[in-house]
């Protein structure tokens, strides 16, 4: 199990899992019409693997450069990720309504 981490090949598991996982995201959403759609789910999972690849480049003692590439991407997917949730959210009906504080 020790060589498992210190190969990094524990994140070679993760990611596999990670696959089948949009697999089944992205079969189900067919099925169904329901949950998030191909692209969301891409591009949540994506922001988990860049974190995932700078743990390995990490584990395996890889260059600092490197790192920092893969959590500059991990930041880039989730800036994307939450404007893809943003966009899809229903509008406040708060706003403007009577609901307003008295002064």
């Amino acid at each position: 199990m020790e060589e498992l981490f210190a190969s990094g090949r524990i994140i070679d598991v993760i990611v596999a899992l990670m696959a089948l996982e949009a697999f089944i995201l992205i079969l189900l959403r067919r099925k169904t019409g329901r949950g998030p759609t191909r692209t969301e789910i891409l591009v949540s999972l994506a922001a988990g693997l860049a974190l995932l690849v700078a743990l390995r480049i990490a584990l395996v003692d890889g260059r600092w450069e490197m790192i920092s590439a893969a959590l500059a991407a991990s930041l880039v997917a989730h800036l994307a990720d939450l404007r893809l949730r943003w966009m899809r959210a229903a509008p406040s009906s708060s706003v403007g309504s009577t609901h307003e504080r008295a002064g």
